[in-house]
């Protein structure tokens, strides 16, 4: 087995045990327990494969959880706090608030669920972690890669507030037609998707598999972006507002590539800020 197998078998077998368990108070001491690794070692190999915290994945899968029983059933707020881990209906007021930016009874009249975290699932042969000097390669995606694409939404959902399904999957169609998708694939995973604009020069989705984020993929996507779009000068991106407890690192990620702050923004209700990549020589 090799190295990234073996995590990958680790951060299964955790994430296993914390959906079974999701509407009870868990922590990290008991998660590791329960699958038999060191604490430090566990919380090490998720931190460093999936890119936020095993406190964070919880919280967040949590909350999901409670977004979707406040739409579909008759629970009172208070009893979907308790069943969520929480101690009292207060401090699940505060911790749904700061993620959801409603209140779990302004969420339940809006009606409309939509996921803050979906549960993270590793499937497949992953042959190219385990190389030093992958070189993808990036292609217009088919109607095909559809039902791989949406395979890889539910991985990155995190870094999309308010992404429904549906009319992503309309909003691919249309970009399919267009030739505005990519995608980039290990065997049959995608492992990274992008959807951009030609009228605008935005970036409206980028995506990279959790598993692949230090693999050199959004570099790879934005010079094929910038390839595509020979006159523009920029292109524009939007994520998280500075100091939004449900981003787990995405502002960071696009600074790391060269993105740098433009003006706020509220998209679908929800405040972001947008992002700014001008053409460099390596554009080119």
């Amino acid at each position: 087995m090799s190295p990234q197998s073996n995590h990958i078998d680790k951060l299964n077998r955790a994430i296993e045990y914390i959906e079974a368990n999701l509407m009870q108070k868990l922590d990290l001491d008991m998660v590791a327990a329960a699958v038999h690794y060191s604490k430090h070692h566990l919380q090490r190999t998720f931190s460093k494969c999936l890119g936020l915290t095993l406190h964070d994945y919880l919280q967040r899968r949590q909350l999901t959880e409670a977004a979707k029983l406040l739409v579909f059933s008759k629970k009172s707020i208070l009893e979907i706090a308790l069943i969520s881990g929480y101690e009292s209906q207060q401090a699940f007021h505060g911790a749904f608030s700061s993620m959801y930016k409603l209140t779990p009874n302004a969420y339940r009249e809006n009606e409309e669920f939509y996921p803050l975290q979906l549960k993270f699932e590793f499937e497949g042969s992953f042959e190219m972690l385990d190389r030093e000097d992958s070189e993808w390669s990036i292609n217009f995606a088919t109607e095909d890669d559809i039902p791989y694409w949406m395979t890889l939404v539910r991985l990155v959902i995190d870094g999309f507030p308010h992404l429904h399904e549906g009319e992503h999957i309309e909003t691919l169609a249309n970009r399919i037609a267009c030739k505005e998708a990519l995608i980039t694939k290990d065997g049959e995973i995608a492992v990274g998707t992008l959807l951009f604009s030609r009228k605008t020069g935005s970036i409206d989705f980028m995506g990279t598999h959790p598993l692949y984020r230090q693999k050199g993929i959004p570099q790879a996507f934005l010079h094929k972006v910038f390839g595509e779009l020979t006159d523009a000068q920029e292109i524009t991106t939007t994520t998280y507002r500075d100091g939004d407890k449900a981003d787990i690192g995405h502002r960071k990620h696009l600074k790391a590539l060269g993105f740098a702050e433009a003006e706020l923004m509220m998209e679908f209700g929800y405040p972001t800020q947008k992002f700014v990549l001008p053409r460099k020589t390596g554009h080119k």
